[in-house]
């Protein structure tokens, strides 16, 4: 393990230290915060977790963390984001997918929801749970993470700054010439969405509300090491 390896872990340390320790108060805030702005959490749990995910994936693919042109920063800004668009999402899903199912079984309207919204576990909930995931993830996962490789581009072709991310996007060349297309269908999304994100977002869906958007963005961390370890290290 290198020097940079070991600072990580410190840091790790100290960020995850007052969780566990109940007198400094910080779970009961982190609790309360996620409860009462739940669009900015997200904005900050994605940006630091997802982040690190990618930097986890850049160390196992090249040896280093950080290296230019990467931009942490335009990619922290890129995740905080997209961890708000994905936080209206699961609100989004969560509500309709259980009202949808209502109108194809012939449920009495709030049922399934109230079974879904229900604290303790039931095989009724994991069901409903894990119809949810599916259809998130069906339809609105694609296009995050298509979206969200076109950013990586864009930052990269901009010397990772934060005026280059500002920039306007060439989306069409970005689409057309650009993007791995191999990688990002047979990989990103026809392998990782069904095989990962269908029942991990099952497990998500089941989680107090206040832990959801956190397990997504640890799942970003997870997601990153799994895409660095299929795609082969360099160092």
């Amino acid at each position: 393990m290198k020097k940079a390896d070991w600072i990580l872990i410190l840091c790790v340390i100290i960020v995850l230290a007052p969780f566990f320790i109940p007198a400094t108060g910080f779970f009961a805030w982190f609790c309360n915060a996620t409860a009462s702005h739940p669009y900015i959490m997200a904005f900050f749990k994605f940006a630091i977790l997802a982040t690190l995910g990618e930097m986890l994936a850049l160390r196992i693919r090249e040896g280093v963390y950080n290296k230019k042109g990467f931009g942490v920063l335009p990619r922290m800004i890129v995740w905080g984001f997209l961890g708000m668009a994905i936080a209206m999402s699961m609100v989004i899903f969560k509500v309709g997918v259980p009202a949808f199912l209502e109108t194809v079984g012939g449920c009495d309207k709030g049922t399934l929801a109230a079974i879904f919204n229900a604290s303790e576990f039931s095989w009724g909930k994991l069901g409903i749970a894990f119809a949810v995931s599916v259809l998130m993830n069906s339809i609105f996962a694609p296009v995050m993470m298509t979206f969200h490789k076109c950013t990586d581009i864009h930052i990269t072709d901009n010397g990772g700054t934060v005026r280059g991310l500002l920039r306007p996007m060439k989306m069409r060349e970005i689409m057309s010439t650009k993007v791995n297309w191999d990688v990002q269908w047979n990989l990103v999304i026809k392998k990782t969405i069904p095989l990962f994100w269908f029942p991990m977002h099952t497990i998500t869906f089941i989680l107090p509300p206040t832990f959801q958007v956190l397990f997504a963005a640890l799942l970003g961390v997870a997601l990153g090491l799994i895409l660095a370890l299929a795609g082969g290290s360099r160092k």
